[in-house]
């Protein structure tokens, strides 16, 4: 059986990083005011840095219909059989259902993963499905592994400002003012339990108090468990040294734990606005 695997920007990469491992990556699209970019492609992260530094407001879409369509008419010209894809999840986009919808009118088999969140984890997925099937693993025996990547991942959002979130209308003028004002900073989190969606967790005093209770999250999550699977993530948009200091308190909370900082994927930097941490956790299978 001839399989693609297919995935999005979302996972922070561009089509040519994933092309090199042999999986399709479709770019979602991402606008301010006056253009709409393809991302990681015609909008790299400095590109979006600068755009957020110059106060656009920002929003984004899903790859458009027009490109999936093209692509999977190709892969069924090239005798694909299978489509397996890891896009952004549902809570967040519409992709899998367009994608789904795509492979249907074309006759083709599909089968979609909802990560319940993007990033890290779904680029790991998606390498990770690929290499199971290449090996010859029981489909079931991989589904079943994916279910327990997806229930031990989570993820939360920390903005440093709001400034961001209020340009886009996710809160608004009043309620930014207040929390500034208070110095109140909110704690997002978006996983399984959330559907794939935003949503605040708790709100305690300074941006310094949240990273910690990001900290204290990773514990009732078990991410001191000992083992060494823990696949952690610290994303951040224009704030590498509040990312370094972090990644060094983690060392010691969570020493056996894989840790790792990079820039926060465009999709979700353009929402929370400069100087935003995210973590992502999630246990790897052995």
């Amino acid at each position: 059986m001839k399989i693609a695997y297919v995935t999005d920007s979302g996972t922070g990469k561009s089509i040519s990083d994933l092309a090199k491992d042999g999986i399709i990556s479709l770019p979602l699209q991402i606008s301010d005011e006056n253009n709409t970019y393809q991302d990681m492609e015609t909008l790299k992260t400095s590109d979006n840095i600068r755009l957020l530094k110059e106060g656009h407001v920002m929003k984004t879409s899903q790859p458009s219909y027009g490109l999936i369509e093209e692509c999977f008419t190709s892969l069924k010209d090239q005798g694909v059989d299978l489509i397996i894809a890891v896009p952004i999840c549902n809570g967040l986009s519409g992709t899998i259902s367009t994608m789904t919808a795509v492979a249907n009118e074309l006759g083709m088999r599909i089968i979609t993963v909802d990560t319940y969140v993007t990033a890290v984890v779904q680029d790991y997925l998606i390498h990770y499905i690929k290499q199971e099937f290449e090996k010859g693993t029981p489909e079931m025996e991989i589904m079943v592994h994916i279910e327990e990547i997806i229930n031990s991942t989570n993820t939360l959002v920390i903005p440093e400002h709001l400034d961001q979130l209020v340009r886009g209308g996710r809160i608004s003028p009043a309620v930014g003012k207040i929390a500034k004002l208070l110095r109140i900073s909110p704690v997002l989190h978006i996983n399984k339990s959330t559907g794939g969606r935003n949503d605040v967790l708790t709100k305690v005093r300074t941006f310094r108090r949240a990273l910690d209770e990001g900290m204290n999250q990773m514990e009732r999550d078990g991410v001191n468990d000992g083992s060494d699977k823990w696949n952690v993530t610290i994303a951040h948009v224009n704030n590498i040294s509040t990312a370094q200091d972090l990644y060094r308190k983690m060392h010691e909370r969570f020493p056996h734990a894989q840790i790792q900082i990079i820039d926060l994927c465009n999709a979700v930097a353009c929402h929370t606005g400069l100087g935003a941490i995210c973590l992502q956790w999630f246990k790897m299978v052995d």
